[in-house]
């Protein structure tokens, strides 16, 4: 079991669910105070709260802030809690900042029709089977809900029918890519980073995948890689070390909100050599042992942690 010092505190930005919630639950077994950074409504406090309450049963230092941060006084008032939290009795210090915002918009560029090779192929089949289109669809689309992952191919996935415009685009790149240089800059200069602290980002395979629905994620996701290799260099005289982390396809509350996401849950599962998809958990342990001493020479990397999806094939 990896172990730290209580003095050692991990901002988690987006931790009410998902990676950063079960690495916020991760770190606290294994002894660090946990700062959670989140955006949600009362109504879904009534799942979070046992969560939080969770992590603060292992007795070290927790703060919960439920507030904007990607505005600067969000991130002010954060970090000014914060540092008050750290100060109180032997006082402590940022090991880990992970950055797990998930706020996209999931549009199209423009809008296409169902792919015709598809309609084609399935026409062609209930042809052979001498049954009607229709029936056919309906029966693949069962299988494909039941479980039958294979099929993704054969199923169409339902789009937004409004478009990318250019404020959805810079508003996504900002808070799931560029804002981490905000927190990271901020954080430096309150000094409440430790002397050998870790910066973590999540990006995904849509960094050089292109999705119908991702365009301004995957814009975002190469921004972030960008800026982490950038923290990488020049914060690196202060003990900073920062890389990006990409997930293997992983059932969370960000990904089913991506149009086609059952399509992208079924083909990860499938292309992964271990048949299984990625859990948060998976991720939250990686994330532990990058805060461990014996990581401290990785720095600028892209690492990939998805059970060897990456290297599968459909």
């Amino acid at each position: 079991m990896i172990s730290f010092d209580q003095k050692h505190w991990a901002l988690i930005l987006g931790g009410s669910s998902g990676f950063g919630l079960a690495t916020a639950k991760k770190l606290a077994r294994c002894g660090f105070s946990v700062c959670v950074v989140h955006r949600d409504r009362r109504g879904a406090m009534k799942r979070i709260t046992p969560e939080f309450e969770e992590i603060k049963s292992h007795g070290h230092g927790f703060l919960a802030q439920n507030l904007d941060a990607l505005s600067d006084s969000g991130r002010e008032s954060a970090l000014t809690a914060l540092a008050e939290q750290m100060a109180q009795g032997e006082g402590g210090r940022v090991r880990l900042l992970m950055h797990s915002i998930a706020f996209g918009n999931l549009k199209p560029l423009c809008q296409v029709s169902p792919d015709p090779r598809r309609d084609a192929a399935l026409q062609a089949l209930a042809a052979k089977l001498e049954i009607g289109d229709d029936k056919l669809k309906q029966a693949v689309a069962e299988c494909f809900d039941a479980g039958a992952s294979a099929l993704h191919g054969v199923v169409n996935p339902q789009y937004p029918e409004r478009e990318l415009e250019d404020e959805d685009f810079e508003r996504t790149i900002y808070a799931m890519g560029s804002s981490i240089a905000s927190w990271v800059r901020d954080t430096h200069k309150r000094g409440l980073f430790a002397d050998d602290a870790r910066v973590l980002g999540m990006t995904s395979e849509g960094n050089t995948t292109a999705w119908r629905g991702y365009a301004a994620v995957s814009a975002a996701k190469v921004t972030l890689e960008s800026v982490i290799r950038a923290i990488a260099l020049e914060y690196a005289p202060f003990g900073i070390r920062a890389n990006a982390i990409q997930a293997g396809v992983t059932d969370t509350p960000a990904l089913r909100a991506i149009p086609g996401s059952a399509q992208m849950l079924a083909v990860g599962e499938y292309r992964n050599p271990f048949g299984r998809l990625t859990t948060p958990e998976d991720v939250a342990g990686f994330v532990a042992l990058m805060c461990t001493d014996e990581a401290k020479w990785v720095n600028g990397a892209l690492l990939h942690v998805d059970g060897g999806e990456c290297i599968g094939s459909v």
